[in-house]
Order: structure tokens, then sequence, then C-alpha cells
């Protein structure tokens, strides 16, 4: 059988099956796992032609080469089914910001540590900006005060991977969820 890769990997990352194995002797373990002895290449893969299979060697290192005979369309498949299954499963933590002005209303101000509880408590972690405008820019102390509140408001969620810092007309704290 020979496959092709519609993907473009390199040749190394492939383990090598049937004629691409160059070594003149391998050790050869069977489908269920049974140990075949020690084979010459050619009576390897004469012999897993004659069971519809592929050779594929398993382990260079050793001395000598370790070859399986194995179905590799099936193996690779369930290689790549169970790479699949772990990235699923893996949470890259987001960074979801959530902005206001310093001069905002109490019921706003709500809505947004509401959000910011919703983001962290789905492990992500939160960008708090307050944006300046114009003259607000003299008010950095009220923007500071504002996000040490928030931060405050979130003990029970957060903790504060970058305390409130002025960059440019805007304050940014980094709040990343307690472990």
């Amino acid at each position: 059988m020979t496959y092709s890769n519609n993907k473009r990997t390199n040749q190394r990352d492939l383990p090598k099956i049937n004629n691409n194995i160059r070594f003149p002797q391998v050790r050869v373990i069977g489908t269920e796992g049974e140990q075949l002895g020690i084979l010459d290449t050619r009576d390897a893969n004469r012999m897993a032609e004659e069971q519809e299979l592929d050779l594929v060697l398993v382990s260079e290192t050793s001395d000598p080469p370790v070859c399986r005979i194995m179905d590799y369309g099936k193996f690779k498949f369930e290689q790549e089914k169970k790479a699949r299954a772990i990235r699923k499963k893996q949470h890259t933590a987001d960074i979801k910001e959530v902005k206001m002005r310093y001069k905002i209303d109490e019921h706003d101000y709500q809505v947004r540590v509401s959000q910011a509880k919703r983001f962290l408590n789905a492990g992500d972690k939160v960008k708090a900006t307050i944006n300046f405008r114009g003259r607000e820019a003299q008010h950095v102390h009220l923007g500071q005060e504002l996000l040490e509140r928030m931060a405050q408001d979130l003990t029970e969620l957060a903790e504060i991977q970058q305390k409130p810092k002025k960059e440019g007309r805007n304050m940014i704290m980094f709040l990343s969820p307690k472990k």
C-alpha cells in the first residue's frame, strides 16, 4: 500500500514504512503484539504484504531496529484523532477587554463588573481600560481609583496581573483568574 499526504510535511516527521525502511534486518512485531523474531527486511515486507498490511518502523535506535506489521492508514487516523481530542480539551486564556470612562454611572459600572466576572469564570484574562478624552487627562487619579475599586470588587475571582498604568490617553489594568 502507498500513501500520499495532502499536507506538506517534512519527510523526517513521517515514520518509515514498507520499502522506505533501509535496514538489512529488523525485529518484527505482529498485528497482535507478538514477537515474530529478527528477519530480513525483504522477508518482513513480504509478510506484511501477504496480510495486506504495512511494515512500519517503530524504533530505529534499538539494535536491530523494531518494525510492526499494522494498517498504517488506520494507525495514522487514530493518532490524528487523539491529537484533535487533546487540542479540543486545551483552553487558551484569551484577553477580553472591558472599556469604560472614569465618569461612568453606577449601573453601567456594575454591568462592566458582571462582564468581567463572566470572562474570569470562563478562564480568560480581563483587560480593564479607562479612556480619557481632552481635559479628562487631568483626572488620572479618578481613573486609578475606579480601576482599584473594580479590582476590589473582583477579589474573589481575580488577582491583579498588572496594576493600573497610564498609556497615552488610556489607563489599563490586567486581571487574571485565580487558580
